[in-house]
């Protein structure tokens, strides 16, 4: 009986292992919002590290999570690196494509609780007389990431995050006078 039970057990580990290696590596995930201000004030909180935990949707996840900053504060070179709880785990943003009033791209490298590294994209477009702003992370999962996908949605889960993210800063940018 146990033998039988460990080869039921190894046959459908082999065929979970293999539909795993069948899914796709590369994911992307976006979500947009349109905004009540200029493509250039919401660029300028974009682009700018020091003023993220203002509207990230992470940093109310943990209000202890320690961020260093280095290189210059805003545009290409800025580097943000953080540590936190479980829910924010640590990593490290580098800012890498800075087209004022039009795009902002970034290199992530997540390091807790999974490693992985992702590109994040930030677009602005005028529309009307504000803003529509699409934020965009893609990247590629490993067999780990992959096997994980197949019992969770990422694009739920993290799209969740970039609206509530893109709410804060909404109201932000719509809040500050200029």
């Amino acid at each position: 009986m146990f033998k039988k039970i460990l080869i039921v057990l190894v046959v459908a580990l082999a065929a979970f292992a293999a539909y795993v290696a069948t899914r796709p590596a590369d994911f992307t995930i976006t979500r947009s919002a349109s905004m009540a201000a200029s493509p250039a004030k919401v660029f300028g909180v974009v682009n700018d590290l020091h003023q993220w935990n203002d509207w990230s949707p992470w940093a109310k996840l943990d209000p202890d999570m320690k961020t260093v900053y280095e290189g210059p504060s805003k545009g290409v070179g800025a580097i943000s690196s953080w540590t936190g709880n479980n829910k924010v785990g640590e990593g490290k943003m580098t800012l890498v494509k800075s087209e004022p009033n039009s795009l902002v791209s970034f290199q992530l490298e997540f390091l807790k609780p999974m490693k992985a590294n992702n590109t994040v994209d930030f677009s602005f477009k005028p529309e009307g007389k504000g803003t529509l702003v699409t934020w965009t992370m893609s990247g590629k999962n490993s067999f780990v990431g992959k096997a994980f996908c197949a019992f969770m949605n990422m694009d739920k889960m993290v799209g969740g995050d970039f609206e509530s993210g893109l709410a804060n800063l909404k109201a932000l940018v719509e809040a500050k006078k200029k």
